[in-house]
């Protein structure tokens, strides 16, 4: 049997709730997070071993963080494996299409394909499946929702709060 235990860690986009299976981070969701599992499957709430975790999502939060450190244990398809780790390539304050992605795997044509392992991707932030966009640079679809999804390219761009309305 798999063991698994969470946290709930507040955050500027509210709730965060992170799981870890066998000890390594397997997911962050998001309040109301399309595909998120439900709360049973989380195991036991222990904040013990999110500590790393915390302290880089904090550093993050507070613009001091571009690029997580952190062992991931993600389960999902052999391909969703492949989109999940290129996105973990997508520098900081960048952006890339869903066909740039599905070219970086080697397969041109999966751009909607793409789109579906993004929009599973079971750690958001960290996995920053958020800064996929659409072709001619729309925001499109975002488990968090678009207005999370606007926000933390705002913040990643330098962009005030204030200023961030007027972006996209």
């Amino acid at each position: 049997m798999t063991y698994k235990q969470h946290s709930v860690i507040d955050s500027p986009y509210g709730p965060l709730t992170l799981v870890a299976t066998e000890g390594m981070l397997s997911a962050v969701y998001m309040t109301d997070q399309r595909h998120r599992p439900s709360q049973e499957t989380f195991g036991d709430r222990d904040p013990g071993p999110f500590g790393e975790t915390v302290r880089q999502l904090d550093a993050y939060f507070a613009g001091e963080l571009t690029e997580f450190d952190l062992p991931l244990r993600l389960a999902g398809t052999p391909f969703q494996q492949s989109v999940w780790e290129q996105l973990q390539q997508i520098p900081y304050g960048e952006t890339w299409s869903y066909g740039g992605l599905a070219e970086r795997i080697g397969n041109p044509a999966a751009s909607r394909a793409v789109g579906l392992a993004n929009g599973k991707n079971p750690v958001s932030i960290i996995v920053p499946c958020h800064r996929v966009i659409g072709a001619a640079g729309s925001l499109t679809g975002y488990g968090g929702g678009l207005d999370r999804k606007q926000r933390l390219l705002a913040f990643e761009s330098g962009v005030a709060a204030d200023e961030q309305e007027s972006l996209f």
